[in-house]
């Protein structure tokens, strides 16, 4: 994910010691059951819509904008699924430590909007819908992680 100008700013004063932020996925589910996946362009694997909280942003408004910067879907939210912080601190390749505490949502495609995903920037190599029992490879732990709690929520 390209890095957020609050954050830079912030690496500036705090160099590379651990840094809290709230991010978002966006579980984007179409009327087929389909799943919206991005292909990262860091890692090569296929994801879920995820970003951060910019100051003062609600979470629901963030993965809104994130979904429609990656994918180009206009997206409504519809539940939320889960809030959870991440147990590890991730050390980026430029050696900033990083926790998140996630909020993850079920979202469906605005019918007023654009439905057909298409690369919106440069954090995807490719995106699309997927059948959620024919998903592309590699897929992100993360992802597989966050389609867990979005089963078992559907359930209840």
């Amino acid at each position: 994910m390209s890095t957020p100008e609050f954050v830079l700013e912030l690496r500036k004063k705090i160099g590379h010691d651990l840094l809290w932020l709230n991010g978002v996925t966006g579980c984007v589910l179409n009327e087929h059951g389909q799943l919206l996946l991005g292909r990262r362009s860091d890692t090569g694997e296929w994801a879920m819509v995820y970003g951060i909280n910019e100051p003062g942003e609600q979470p629901a408004d963030t993965v809104v904008r994130e979904i429609k910067e990656e994918t180009g879907i206009d997206a409504i939210v519809t539940d939320l699924v889960a809030v959870t912080s991440s147990n590890k601190v991730l050390t980026y390749a430029n050696g900033d430590n990083t926790m998140y505490m996630d909020h993850l949502f079920i979202c469906r495609p605005d019918p007023n909007g654009n439905t057909e995903p298409f690369v919106g920037d440069e954090e995807s190599l490719s995106v699309g819908w997927f059948s959620p029992d024919a998903l592309p490879e590699p897929l992100a732990a993360t992802t597989v992680e966050r389609m867990a709690y979005v089963r078992e929520y559907l359930k209840a």
